[in-house]
């Protein structure tokens, strides 16, 4: 597969990403708007009907500055992942968000944990580890993109900072790395030089020609007009 098939900036690239967003802002201006109260069914860790927030914590914040520190990088990620690993990127976003969500039941305090810094995290992780596995020279790049801009998340799946979800954090830091090492993901071709084609004939190499056998350069006889 070529490059130009693999990777393609089009609707599908950033619908995801766009529609992720809208139901988050959807749900807390019915907050807003008509006075509910939707913390409640975030992800309670010492109770069975915690569970019910894997599905729903990602979608619910605690309030505007909250919100919006989930908004863009969810926006950025998200559309990174759907651009770059389109085949595989539904399945890394819906198993991403359920994994999360079981390992921060589990390993949570009793309290209810909100918002979709989870998600943030897993997706952080899975870009970041995906492109070192596959080694493909553009996803490697992203890897270290990734790193650039987010490394210093690494700092808030420790408890640092109070109020702060850190166990969702790690959870989803956990998510993204298991999901990198068993997600099986189709790799645009990788480009070949002239040189590694199996009918290149050094000989025949206008370039080559230009060498003795010790490759030492040598002037080439002018070619008669």
């Amino acid at each position: 597969m070529k490059d130009s098939e693999y990777f393609k900036l089009d609707l599908i690239t950033i619908l995801p990403a766009i529609v992720f967003v809208f139901v988050m802002w959807l749900v807390y201006w019915l907050e807003v708007k008509f006075y509910f109260r939707f913390t409640d069914n975030g992800i309670r860790p010492d109770r069975l009907s915690g569970l019910q927030g894997v599905v729903f914590a990602p979608f619910i914040h605690s309030g505007v500055k909250h919100l919006w520190s989930n908004t863009l990088p969810c926006l950025i990620l998200i559309t990174t992942l759907t651009y770059f690993y389109r085949h595989v990127s539904f399945y890394v976003l819906l198993m991403g968000i359920l994994i999360t969500g079981v390992l921060t039941w589990f390993l949570g305090r009793p309290s209810y944990h909100i918002g979709a810094s989870g998600v943030v995290y897993m997706l952080a992780a899975f870009l970041f580890f995906k492109g070192i596995l596959t080694r493909h020279y553009k996803l490697l790049s992203l890897s270290f993109l990734v790193a650039f801009f987010y490394g210093s998340l690494v700092w808030y799946v420790l408890p640092i900072k109070e109020g702060v979800s850190w166990e969702g954090h790690l959870s989803g830091a956990i998510a993204g790395i298991i999901l990198a090492i068993t997600t099986r993901n189709k790799l645009p071709e990788k480009r070949k030089y002239v040189w590694e084609l199996d009918q290149y004939k050094e000989d025949d190499d206008p370039f080559m020609r230009q060498f003795d056998e010790n490759g030492n350069f040598i002037e080439l006889p002018e070619e008669e007009e």
